[in-house]
């Protein structure tokens, strides 16, 4: 007969956190951002690109390529490289992920485990350095590298926010390691973008190259050396579980992953919260992915002014997570990411309806969008750690970065299909819209105050 897992509300607080260490958890912030917006969001995807061209026999700086690549025998064309090598990320972070989490929460020094996570994926993103000429299997083995570390660290990290916390606290201290991400990953993509714009030359793509090639690494730099902060003032809580244990933490860690895959059942009201992150994430993040390509193709807008709207929703992002954690201290983080979603809602429309070749209205699309987007995954993140049985905060978040990172195909997937059947990016992006209505409508649908007692979890007073 199957065990039956009962729920019990742990009325316990967490141990007290200083002001030191929420400073030190925030700086982790500050310390990865810089890859996901110098090397992921900007950089990173056309050097590989170019890299890969090179090695296909294309002329650098021509406009077209119809070249192909053979990495592992296998015949690709070499603008495809690149867009390969993320599925390729994703598929094997979906496997990673949870495992990791499940290590973390059966171990006594996490702050290990993000430190070698950071500083794996940070001297990957280093080695970019040697990536020269067409070794294209080098950068598609780095990215790769690179990227899985970064979701493994982005999962243990997550991980300290219930300990750092009661439940009427972690609202304002996600919001505000939000904040600070967005704004240190704004501060050294503006030093990027200016260095590139200022020194490099119309008639020399190599030096451009170069450049590129320079930025990505001083991501990797930044993300190591701001890594040292949270190791040092972060401290270390680890479980009943992780004191108790003996053998090995990575066999210790399948065994936990295990019984919380089979146990998971009796948390329906959890995974039903995930299932309506799930949907209404994808749409931010194909948003996020694919408002360049909307500007430059459908509005017909210059570089010059996509990086302006970047640099502007990193900068208004700071202040909207900021915002959105002070309302929700007011009305509760549910209804402030209900809140959020209405209007992104109202963000779709706007991009629909915005004039061909008028920079402007773009701009202010793009500080709306920086408005409402740190503040809706902020929250969503400590919602999601009420939901959390204790002692499976790893395991959990591990989940929860597969619903962040692995299902972020679906959202492209649905414009593609609609540009190709209607050859209109405004109809394409108007099909975006039901990621965000059904995630509203399965957002809605959850009784967030009896999931987070199922968990056994107290529910904070605002709700």
């Amino acid at each position: 007969m199957a065990e039956t897992v009962t729920p019990t509300v742990d009325d316990t607080p967490p141990p007290a956190s200083t002001r030191r260490e929420r400073r030190g958890w925030y700086i982790y912030d500050w310390a990865n951002s810089a890859f996901q917006t110098t090397v992921i969001t900007v950089f990173l995807g056309p050097f590989i690109t170019t890299v890969a061209e090179l090695a296909a026999g294309c002329q650098l700086g021509a406009d077209t390529c119809e070249g192909y690549v053979h990495p592992l025998g296998i015949r690709v064309a070499a603008g495809s490289y690149y867009p390969y090598l993320i599925s390729l990320s994703v598929f094997l972070t979906v496997f990673v992920l949870p495992v990791i989490g499940a290590i973390a929460d059966r171990s006594a020094h996490k702050k290990r485990l993000l430190g070698g996570a950071a500083f794996t994926g940070a001297g990957a993103t280093m080695a970019m350095a040697f990536v020269t000429g067409d070794r294209y299997l080098l950068g598609g083995a780095l990215f790769l590298i690179a990227n899985i570390s970064f979701g493994a660290a982005i999962v243990v990290y997550n991980s300290f926010l219930p300990q750092l916390g009661g439940p009427d606290e972690r609202d304002g201290i996600s919001s505000r390691g939000w904040a600070l991400g967005y704004l240190g990953g704004g501060l050294l993509l503006a030093f990027n973008l200016v260095a590139v714009t200022l020194l490099s030359e119309d008639d020399n793509p190599q030096r451009t190259l170069d450049l590129a090639r320079w930025s990505i690494v001083s991501a990797g730099v930044w993300w190591a050396v701001f890594t040292l902060v949270p190791l040092r003032w972060l401290r270390e809580r680890p479980s009943a579980a992780a004191l108790a244990r003996g053998g090995n933490v990575l066999t210790d860690g399948f065994r936990q992953l295990g019984r919380t895959l089979r146990e998971v059942k009796a948390y329906p009201l959890t995974l039903f919260f995930l299932l309506a992150f799930l949907v209404y994430n994808d749409g931010i993040q194909t948003v996020i992915t694919l408002a360049s390509q909307y500007g430059t193709e459908e509005l017909r807008l210059q570089q010059g002014h996509l990086i302006i709207t970047i640099l502007l929703v990193q900068f208004l992002a700071f202040g909207g997570a900021l915002s959105l954690g002070a309302l929700a201290r007011r009305i509760g983080a549910w209804k402030t990411v209900l809140l959020s979603l209405v209007l992104w809602t109202g963000v779709i429309i706007g991009a629909f309806r915005l004039p061909a070749e008028a920079p402007v209205p773009f701009m202010v699309l793009g500080a709306a969008i920086g408005l409402v987007l740190g503040g809706s995954q902020a929250l969503s993140r400590s919602l999601f750690s009420q939901l959390i049985p204790a002692g499976k905060e790893g395991e959990y978040y591990g989940f929860y970065e597969i619903s962040d990172k692995g299902t972020s195909w679906l959202g492209p997937l649905a414009f593609g299909l609609v540009f190709q059947l209607t050859a209109s990016y405004r109809v394409g992006l108007v099909s975006l819209l039901i990621f965000f209505v059904v995630g509203f409508l399965l957002l809605l649908a959850v009784p967030i105050r009896r999931a987070i007692v199922a968990a056994g979890n107290t529910p904070p007073r605002v709700l």
